[in-house]
């Protein structure tokens, strides 16, 4: 009898306070074709979703943590896995049949793609997400070696990743928790020498969770946005990001909450402060510069 292939590609999952959701998204992984291993990170829930995982998906490596550390534990769940390349889900995400060969045949050819880019369709009417199509037609000059489109960042929900470049990179920065922190490592991926593309061919489905706080997330959005920018841009962006946030802050209360968030933790943003090589300050400045499809 043939010995079935070593899976290529993991699942990492993380979960906060959704079982009946991340029940469905484990029930989609659990039927893929490539049985992938899946590896279930819980933020500390409290609403019984590891004892639920556990009752109903026992193949599924479940770890839980003893509070909501935010995207960080996807680090966690990467560390977890053993498999080169590891797809990244939420509790509402998950993937289509064939994508995850597909994505592991496409980092077998490419040895520099660090993160791949998948077409994310959204809800149950399967519209592709808007910022797949900026994506798409991403203005970064291409590169032969890389599958598809060049980009700076990435939606982590529809992103398959090199597991060693991501452990490398050091995985998601906790300081931003959770919204928009995929923006520094896809920046320091390309600090590193690696490679992002966007695959058309490589699907995703993302069906929003209405268990969101919009307000929070925001302000976190914003947040995020400027301490990413004080950690990584030269002073004079990061002058004008911080006067452009103060402005809206006058008349906005969710960048009013954001600046004060993020002048708590601009100390430790200090710390981790690494600006980035003209190379990819080039490369940042042509993606804020380029005009919207």
């Amino acid at each position: 009898m043939e010995r079935a292939a070593e899976p290529r590609t993991s699942v990492v999952v993380i979960t906060y306070d959704r079982r009946s959701e991340v029940l469905v998204t484990l029930g989609h992984l659990a039927a893929l074709p490539e049985r992938p291993p899946v590896v279930l990170v819980d933020n500390g829930s409290s609403d019984g979703t590891l004892e639920a995982v556990r009752s109903s998906f026992p193949g599924v490596e479940a770890v839980r943590l003893e509070q909501n550390i935010g995207a960080a534990a996807r680090n966690i769940g990467v560390r977890a896995a053993t498999t080169p390349y590891v797809a990244f889900a939420d509790d509402d995400s998950w993937w289509a049949p064939g994508a995850l060969s597909r994505a592991a045949d496409h980092f077998d050819s490419a040895p520099r793609l660090a993160f791949l880019q998948a077409r994310i369709l959204v809800g149950p009417d399967e519209r592709i997400d808007p910022m797949c199509t900026e994506m798409a037609a991403s203005p970064l000059p291409r590169q032969e070696d890389l599958p598809g489109p060049p980009l700076l960042g990435f939606i982590a929900c529809g992103t398959v990743v090199r597991r060693d470049a991501f452990l490398e990179l050091g995985g998601f920065d906790d300081l931003l928790f959770f919204l928009g922190e995929e923006m520094i490592l896809a920046q320091d991926a390309a600090t590193a020498g690696w490679g992002i593309a966007y695959v058309d061919d490589v699907v995703a489905h993302h069906h929003p969770s209405p268990i969101r706080d919009v307000v929070a997330r925001r302000r976190r959005v914003i947040r995020n946005d400027l301490l990413s920018t004080w950690m990584r841009r030269p002073y004079p962006v990061v002058v004008r990001a911080t006067a452009s946030v103060g402005a809206r802050a006058l008349v906005n209360p969710a960048a009013r909450g954001a600046l004060a968030e993020a002048a708590r933790r601009w100390p430790e943003a200090r710390r981790r402060r690494r600006v980035l090589p003209p190379r990819v300050e080039r490369m940042v400045r042509l993606l804020e510069t380029a005009p919207s499809t």
